[in-house]
């Protein structure tokens, strides 16, 4: 359990019908404006993931970055970025997932993890958890473990997070809130 749960949950915004109408944005920009909560959050993931033996934090395109490399760095870890695909300079592995109205690929390096290297899987989000799962199965393409996935904020009526535990993985998620 975090130890500022409600102080980060009322730093998120929401803003009404955007990017369309009758979805319910959660905004964290004022989150990250305000360094103390900042602060909160990231001292919240390292208080839960100080005595896990992680070996990495896979940071998920492009907000999960922002809270993976502080975490990653307070924790001593290394830090892999789950990027979108074609962005990646080197050898890659490749994942598909749907999305509402299409699909879309993620990447991560060839050589980003070693065999048996336990990982934290980290976005700011789990809505419909195609990204998530997506990079998890990443992860598992390395021969790497994921030892949980972590999100700012959960949106359980979407069903991502249930997808995730179905699939096998450990979700763990700061606040959420109900609805899109």
């Amino acid at each position: 359990m975090s130890f500022y749960r409600d102080e980060i949950r009322n730093a998120i915004r929401t803003v009404p019908d955007w990017p369309e109408s009758g979805v319910m944005f959660r905004d964290i920009m004022p989150l990250l404006q305000n360094r103390n909560v900042f602060r909160k959050l990231i001292d919240s993931y390292v208080h839960r993931y100080q005595d896990q033996q992680l070996d990495a934090v896979a940071a998920i395109d492009a907000r999960g970055f922002i809270l993976g490399a502080p975490l990653a760095y307070e924790l001593g870890l290394s830090l892999m970025p789950v990027r979108k695909k074609g962005k990646l300079p080197f050898k890659t592995v490749t994942q598909s997932y749907d999305l509402e109205y299409g699909s879309a690929e993620i990447e991560l390096h060839t050589d980003a993890f070693n065999a048996g290297d336990r990982v934290l899987v980290i976005d700011d989000l789990i809505a419909t958890g195609g990204t998530m799962l997506a990079a998890c199965e990443l992860v598992r393409q390395l021969d790497a473990e994921v030892v949980e996935v972590a999100a700012i904020i959960d949106l359980p009526d979407l069903g991502g997070s249930s997808k995730l535990r179905a699939a096998g993985f450990d979700v763990y998620s700061i606040c959420e809130f109900e609805g899109h």
